[in-house]
């Protein structure tokens, strides 16, 4: 039976994969890359140095990523970091509150860097129903690797099999089925719910109330 669920941000949480792929897009085609929509599309949801790297087919040391990286987090930083609470899935402030009232412990799990994942947190106003946050600059291998779900169970002190893992890639459920965590994948962030079910999904939910209710179910929990 479940006793904690973790959570993925963008795309899950925060409706933040639009302005990702926006402010990328942009701040590539001003430093004067030709610019494959698709291909930045597929980089939401993954860390920002090796994404960035592997578009420009560079290292990641390289001067020119580096350029990019920061006008980026410069930009993001600006236009998106600000807007949290805007930036919300509807249901998503009431129904973290109901799990936590349930008695389910919530963490998170994001390939975002522990500053912007705190700021976003802190601006959406949910911080304070996630005593877990594990960041990918926190840990050696990030998702699908499956330390970063293994962290958050630790650090909330469950084994991993008995956490659900919320998210809205393919690189969350592969993550989430390495550790023996319970996939559940939503179907308004990046991939498509066949991709999240091919990959691992147990469930895919329309909205964050049909979040609530599956991992209610699973945990045998009773919400408001």
């Amino acid at each position: 039976m479940l006793e904690a669920v973790v959570f993925d941000l963008d795309g899950t949480l925060v409706d933040t994969p639009a302005a990702i792929g926006a402010t990328l897009v942009e701040v590539l085609a001003g430093e004067g890359f030709t610019v494959d929509h698709a291909a930045v599309a597929a980089t939401i949801g993954k860390p920002l140095v090796p994404s960035v790297a592997g578009l420009l087919e560079l290292a990641a040391d390289d001067q020119a990523v580096r350029t990019v990286v920061t006008r980026y987090q410069r930009l993001f930083d600006e236009r998106v970091l600000g807007r949290g609470t805007e930036l919300l899935y509807a249901g998503v402030a009431d129904g973290l509150a109901a799990l936590r009232g349930s008695g389910l412990s919530c963490a998170i799990a994001t390939s975002k860097d522990l500053r912007v994942a705190t700021a976003l947190l802190g601006s959406s106003g949910i911080a304070a129903h996630f005593p877990v946050v594990i960041t990918h600059d926190q840990v050696a291998q990030g998702k699908p690797h499956p330390e970063m779900g293994l962290c958050a169970a630790a650090d909330l002190g469950v084994d991993a099999g008995a956490c659900a893992y919320v998210g809205d890639a393919v690189g969350d459920m592969e993550m989430a089925v390495a550790a023996g965590m319970t996939p559940i994948g939503v179907a308004y962030g990046v991939a498509s719910a066949a991709e999240l079910t091919e990959h691992g999904a147990v469930q895919v939910c329309a909205d964050f109330a049909e979040v609530v209710k599956a991992v209610s179910a699973l945990a045998g929990r009773r919400t408001n």
